[in-house]
């Protein structure tokens, strides 16, 4: 781990992590604000960073100048940090890492947060991402699972991925997780193409929803939910004033309604997952 800058070594109880990057695999952020609301709401506290320096371009990722008080001025640079919290409810912590993909060096970044993951004894790896799909605004956000170890597939009734073609931090993660036999997952909102570059909270809260029931935990999701309403309100009101696009969203309400035998994750509910989760992690390690 030459590249992870340690300011504590938390003892965990039985660790899960989540994490989440900006960048290619975080339509309209919503991975990325999903799991930052969970670190907030559970008070995670900070305990690593991988440092930055060989990891990006900052030609294409800058950094960032802030005024502290009106007067100091910061550079904030892209980073990748590691916090950790109890999990409410769980007899088990929950590590959160929070980054940005990086751009350069992707085997030397994932080498780190794998020999963390080992270093912790981390238990489980989950990994939010979103992708921009012929989805409607107003239809319940679809978040589908997917995981490469095959019995956490068959205990979760996960999906395996089909994809091919360019992938993202995310899938080469996946890869390495998998090569040092450390079961991970992935969960993936769908996020309307047609509102691409506006945040979407009502994607981020389904991922916290449904994070949340993997890891059998309790989250307080009012102002998301707030926030996710007021954003469905605005995006109706955008589109009621283009005819075109009011037709196309209403093709889309009719498609999804004729294709609701939705797979992954929405087929099961979240105390089912729960339950088998803990089942494979107790078969896993014996206890």
């Amino acid at each position: 781990m030459d590249y992870v800058r340690w300011q504590d070594r938390p003892q965990l109880r039985r660790p899960v992590l989540i994490a989440a990057f900006e960048g290619w695999n975080d339509a309209a952020d919503a991975a990325s604000t999903a799991v930052r609301y969970l670190r907030d709401q559970w008070s995670a506290r900070p305990f690593a960073t991988i440092d930055h320096e060989d990891f990006y371009d900052f030609t294409a990722t800058r950094p960032q100048v802030r005024l502290v008080e009106g007067i100091t001025r910061r550079i904030e640079w892209p980073e990748n940090e590691f916090s950790w919290a109890a999990l409410p409810g769980a007899a088990r912590d929950v590590v959160v890492l929070l980054g940005h993909e990086p751009q350069l060096k992707w085997r030397t970044f994932t080498e780190q947060v794998v020999d963390l993951a080992k270093d912790l004894r981390v238990e489980l790896i989950v990994i939010l991402g979103a992708l921009l799909a012929d989805v409607a605004h107003t239809r319940p956000v679809r978040v589908t699972g997917t995981a490469a170890d095959a019995e956490l597939v068959r205990r979760l009734n996960l999906g395996r991925s089909t994809y091919e073609g360019p992938t993202g931090i995310v899938g080469v993660l996946h890869d390495a997780f998998s090569k040092a036999h450390l079961p991970s997952a992935s969960l993936w909102a769908a996020v309307p193409h047609y509102v691409a570059s506006t945040p979407s909270p009502k994607a981020s809260l389904a991922l916290v929803e449904r994070a949340a029931e993997l890891l059998s935990t309790r989250v307080d999701t009012d102002e998301l939910r707030i926030t996710a309403a007021d954003y469905e309100r605005q995006v109706s009101e955008v589109v009621a004033a283009d005819d075109d696009v009011v037709a196309y969203v209403e093709r889309l309400e009719s498609s999804a309604a004729d294709d609701d035998d939705m797979t992954g994750m929405e087929m099961v509910s979240g105390d089912v997952l729960a339950d088998e989760l803990e089942r494979f992690l107790r078969e896993e390690h014996g206890d």
